[in-house]
């Protein structure tokens, strides 16, 4: 009788990571296997870590399976349309600088129909923290080819193997100024966390993708088994080079994977040069607002 008693008593405490997600819409969408539930237990457990102010967090995907985590975060959060979530995340931390603004989604998302927008994001090293959860291809809607599909995969609309070059985003984001550069895969709970919580607390366009190849559609197309075989993958073939020269980074097929964090640097934000340049050129007509903002007087 004791024991069932027990038993109860545990079944009935919080989940740790509840206060952080929206339990109401529990069960999720996401496929059993599927790494994106890890990548957001990292998320919040770095929240957590930080002890960041949930009121000053947003969190804005795009649309896909990782465009989903917007919805099941319990924190502001904004569904933007496909390949717009940079850019909508850009004019929410130019009008809400105190915010720690976090953009979650995929690769086809980000970097596939929102590429022009993550490059000018980075170039302009506007501040915002960038989760891409890699899969390889489009999930959602398919499995179709993806620009992070690597060659000779199989996608479900290249059937006969990719013979398109894939991108290699940590050298992508370097190249067009990210500030803090990182990848891991889901199997790296402790390290992704690690660098997720090193991102909060830094400035500038943050980058950490996670590579985490769906197990769904692309595992079962290219025959890699099941998610606990992927894991196994990850296991014997994560690379970790911290602090490697990102143009190593390529991701092959059923190839070493490098991992790291490859750039961590600190330069001027897009604010910060905007507050400078207009403190310089108009003097006492530029009024700045709080805390961190700045529109011009007239």
């Amino acid at each position: 009788m004791s024991t069932e008693m027990e038993a109860l008593e545990v079944s009935a405490e919080e989940h740790p990571i509840a206060p952080y997600i929206r339990m109401d819409r529990m069960p999720h969408i996401w496929c059993p296997t599927c790494g994106i539930g890890t990548v957001v237990k990292c998320y919040a457990t770095a929240l957590e870590q930080t002890k960041v102010d949930l009121n000053k967090v947003a969190v804005v995907s795009g649309i896909g399976c990782t465009g989903r985590v917007a919805g099941y975060m319990k924190l502001d959060g904004f569904h933007a349309t496909h390949g717009r979530a940079i850019p909508f995340a850009t004019g929410l931390k130019l009008s809400r600088p105190e915010l720690l603004v976090t953009v979650f989604s995929g690769d086809g998302d980000l970097v596939g129909i929102g590429g022009n927008h993550f490059i000018h994001a980075a170039r302009r090293n506007m501040d915002l923290l960038i989760i891409l959860v890699n899969n390889f291809i489009y999930g959602m809607t398919g499995g179709q080819n993806a620009a992070t599909t690597p060659l000779t995969a199989k996608t479900s609309t290249m059937p006969f193997g990719n013979f398109e070059r894939p991108f290699n985003l940590p050298h992508l984001a370097a190249s067009c100024g990210a500030t803090y550069v990182a990848r891991w895969t889901s199997l790296h709970i402790r390290r992704m966390t690690k660098s997720f919580r090193e991102a909060i607390q830094r400035k500038g366009f943050r980058f950490v993708e996670v590579v985490t190849p769906c197990s769904t559609l692309y595992a079962r197309l290219n025959k890699l088994g099941s998610g606990l075989d992927l894991m196994r993958f990850y296991h014997d073939n994560a690379d970790i080079q911290h602090g490697a020269d990102t143009r190593i980074a390529d991701i092959g097929y059923q190839d070493k994977i490098v991992c790291g964090k490859f750039i961590d640097e600190e330069r001027p934000t897009y604010l910060d040069m905007m507050r400078e340049h207009y403190t310089k050129t108009l003097g006492d007509k530029y009024v700045p607002m709080p805390p961190e903002g700045g529109w011009i007087h007239e």
